[in-house]
């Protein structure tokens, strides 16, 4: 047995056919243009690697330090900042966000009727810090998800949310986000269904309104320096701009197409709208900093961000009377297939293997646009990190794939 597998209880032989599976299926066929996938467990690190190029219109090789957008992986980050204001004592999860949003006491729900005459009643009870940690407020994502890879839903609220232009406009802020929002009805009753939403753009508001701070800079002062998370950020700074990755889409005949500039987007500039359901940009090294801190329950390095009490209450199923996804869930587009799984605040988890078909259960993740996942496996002292850049999300079953080889890798 080398030493290393006495640290981690991993194969790294069997590891290796990460490095197989990737090359084979994505990197020589040209599926994707590069790739970095890290495995720790018990602390130490099992494997990690760079595949193929980050831009490949100017041929530059996948760096180790190379910054993705991770987009809605900014999701479990503002999930986690809201509830160090929940271990201060400043709301309970099931307090009305509308004790920070006043304009949002009056929320209807839309029962019937299309765009122009809709039926509209009151709520059976208000929106609370719960429903919007864990997507089950009424919220939904407008026409914005045709952007990620969903469908136009034509439904009557979502023409409500073009009307009113909600969504990550340029120039707009949080304040005018959630003043925009207080004008469209509820697409259901709080509680009582899940869609996937901008309810977590809504949860770094509430960060802002709560600690008095602006969004970016608690999340940089209460996660990003004590986890020294030092290159994850709303935009990538210039003299960091060289280690920025290309952004791709996959084309109708399978081709890669180029989304996104390295050298001419938009994350190169401070925004105005700091986006936590979707806005941040960061390394893989970062990352799997964020999931071990997860994974010790809530502390890394001597810095304690949460209790390891509240990281467990934060990955428990939320989903009413335990259901999972597919009793719950409207839309069709969200970060996860839903047989099997629930969702607590700010995380998916594995209810059921044999429902999702997947080994691994009591792990919890999310994912980003842009194909990237993370899981943490509190069960097997497990953090692994997945990041790429291709758009949409749904095009490669990468956490199923991984899972596979990352767990049948565990030989202790």
């Amino acid at each position: 047995m080398d030493m290393a597998h006495a640290y981690h209880g991993l194969s790294t032989e069997r590891l290796e056919r990460i490095t197989d599976h990737i090359n084979r299926n994505y990197i020589d066929g040209g599926k994707i243009a590069g790739c970095q996938v890290a495995v720790s467990r018990h602390g130490h690190l099992a494997y990690s690697k760079s595949f193929g190029k980050m831009d490949l219109e100017r041929n530059k090789p996948m760096a180790d330090d190379a910054i993705f957008r991770i987009y809605s992986m900014s999701k479990p980050i503002t999930s986690v900042a809201l509830m160090t204001l929940y271990e201060q004592g400043y709301f309970q999860l099931d307090d009305p966000v509308s004790r920070y949003i006043p304009g949002w006491k009056d929320h209807k729900v839309w029962v019937g009727g299309d765009a122009n005459n809709m039926q509209l009643v009151e709520p059976n009870r208000p929106m609370s810090f719960r429903n919007v940690l864990s997507h089950t407020g009424g919220l939904t994502y407008g026409s914005a998800l045709v952007a990620v890879g969903g469908e136009a839903t034509g439904h009557p609220v979502d023409e409500a949310y073009t009307r009113e232009q909600v969504g990550r406009g340029p120039g707009d802020t949080l304040q005018d986000f959630v003043g925009k929002l207080a004008k469209v009805p509820l697409r259901y009753q709080p509680g009582e269904r899940w869609m996937y939403s901008f309810s977590t753009d809504v949860c770094g508001y509430l960060v802002e309104a709560i600690s008095g701070k602006r969004f970016d800079k608690y999340l940089q002062e209460h996660i990003f320096d004590p986890l020294g998370m030092k290159d994850t950020a709303f935009h990538v700074a210039p003299e960091k701009a060289s280690r920025f990755t290309a952004n791709y889409r996959r084309g109708a005949d399978k081709s890669l197409k180029l989304l996104d500039d390295p050298a001419t987007s938009t994350f190169l500039k401070e925004p105005s709208f700091f986006g936590g359901g979707g806005g941040l940009t960061g390394t893989t090294a970062d990352y799997l900093r964020f999931c071990e801190m997860l994974r010790r329950g809530g502390e890394l390095d001597g810095e304690r961000i949460l209790g390891p009490r509240t990281i467990e209450l934060m990955h428990m199923n939320h989903l009413a009377g335990g259901k999972d996804l597919t009793q719950m869930a409207i839309g069709g587009f969200s970060e996860t297939a839903n047989e099997g799984i629930g969702f607590g605040l700010g995380f998916a988890m594995t209810l059921d293997q044999v429902a999702t078909g997947a080994l691994g259960i009591g792990d919890y993740y999310w994912g980003g646009a842009a194909s990237t996942i993370f899981w943490v496996d509190p069960k097997e002292d497990l953090s692994v990190v997945f990041m790429t850049q291709l758009m949409p999300s749904g095009t490669f079953n990468f956490r199923g794939q991984l899972k596979s080889i990352i767990y049948s890798s565990i030989v202790d």
